[in-house]
């Protein structure tokens, strides 16, 4: 059985990484969802439902710093293409079966290309800032199963995660 080689995307004909050009494709409207969880001690949990943490509004905080990281997603992935971002949600969940927070961000744009990465780092830098905030309580929590959960727009359509 041979294999059909695969065009690299982000590789130059000098074999050197480069951005796409995406140039020639039409601007659409683009949405991405991202999920992930922190697990924690329950009582590190008590204490972020109760705002008793030295470092104050663990929540309040980690909404924010996931729609700043998600603006900024271009200067951490080295390929990304920077975004006119129309909206970034993020949404923090207390777990008690977890135990630990859970984060949906959602980013939204009309461009030539998707903002699966923006919702990833939104969701990832969420999640860091709400250890951040507790470690002093708990380093023992553990960032986990942060995944794409649904794309909308662009050639491929809408992509959504199952189960």
């Amino acid at each position: 059985m041979s294999e059909t080689p695969r065009t690299l995307t982000h590789v130059g004909p000098d074999g050197a990484a480069r951005m796409v050009d995406v140039s020639a494709k039409g601007e659409t409207e683009r949405l991405a969802r991202a999920a992930g969880g922190i697990r924690m001690r329950p009582e590190t949990l008590a204490a972020i439902r109760g705002d008793a943490l030295a470092k104050g509004d663990v929540l309040g905080v980690a909404r924010i710093a996931g729609i700043m990281a998600a603006k900024r997603t271009a200067e951490l992935i080295p390929l990304c293409h920077p975004l006119p971002l129309t909206d970034v949600q993020v949404r923090l969940d207390l777990d008690d079966a977890l135990p630990g927070v859970r984060v949906e961000a959602t980013a939204r744009t009309t461009a030539r290309t998707g903002v699966e990465m923006e919702a990833m780092v939104a969701a990832s830098v969420a999640l860091l800032t709400v250890y951040d905030m507790a470690k002093g309580s708990d380093r023992e929590m553990v960032i986990q199963d942060t995944k794409l959960m649904e794309k909308v727009g662009g050639r491929s359509g809408h992509w959504l995660r199952e189960g």
